[in-house]
């Protein structure tokens, strides 16, 4: 899996948009047990402090030293670097696997394969993850023209599976149907340029042509989004029950 996201983990932290509570409720209300959950690459922990408020025990995978080192600290939170396809956890340990905003960058064969060892039988796998968010129509026209055409050719290939809404990955799961989730915000110019500034196609436009594109549709944004306007993720969630 790749780590494009070690040298900004703080940034993360702070501008990447959370899941809303109705998800973890819904969660909630499907699992028959609460007893330890894991959730691959953590990054900034945000899930797995979700999860640890109905969960006895939640391990936190990721491959990035920096992000765990800037992830959410609860006691029944236990943080280990390792990656998503092999892991030290014995076999049939957990109710829950969760992954958000990340599958895409994994093995898709070998994750599945160590998650269906390491969950229990009836356990739940839970992708999570969130598309192109939408604001007013100004804003997204800018947005889109950014996104597609700016920093388009420097996406990875692996973001297409977002685009996609998560339905063209593969998923060796019973899939248990799910309501549509959406997260809203009110947020302010800087933040939405904070969050911008995490993309990994801006890191990766910087790094060849060294400057930041987001820099070339800042005033054009700034004149569309105003001080403070609604944003509005698309929450993607695709749920599945490993029968043995």
């Amino acid at each position: 899996m790749k780590d494009n996201f070690s040298t900004q983990s703080s940034s993360y932290a702070e501008y990447r948009p959370t899941y809303p509570k109705e998800l973890y409720e819904f969660l909630k209300g499907i699992l028959t047990e609460t007893t330890t959950a894991w959730d691959c690459g953590t990054g900034n922990g945000q899930v797995a402090g979700e999860l640890a408020n109905f969960f006895d025990e939640v391990h936190a995978t990721d491959i990035s030293k920096q992000q765990l080192q800037n992830a959410i600290k609860l006691p029944n939170i236990h943080y280990s670097e390792q990656p998503a396809e092999k892991t030290n956890f014995p076999d049939n340990t957990f109710d829950l696997v969760t992954v958000a905003q990340a599958i895409h960058w994994f093995n898709f064969e070998a994750f599945y394969q160590e998650a269906k060892r390491v969950l229990k039988p009836n356990g739940i796998i839970a992708v999570i993850g969130y598309s192109l968010f939408k604001s007013n129509p100004e804003t997204d026209k800018v947005i889109r023209k950014f996104y597609n055409d700016i920093i388009g050719p420097f996406w990875d290939e692996e973001r297409r599976y977002l685009d996609e809404k998560y339905q063209t990955i593969p998923f060796s799961f019973l899939e248990i149907e799910t309501p549509e989730f959406e997260q809203k915000y009110q947020w302010s110019f800087n933040h939405l340029i904070g969050y911008l500034n995490t993309w990994s196609a801006v890191k990766h436009y910087e790094k060849e042509k060294g400057e930041n594109p987001v820099n070339l549709i800042k005033n054009e944004l700034k004149a569309a989004f105003g001080n403070e306007n609604k944003i509005v993720f698309p929450v993607l969630f695709r749920l599945g029950k490993f029968i043995d």
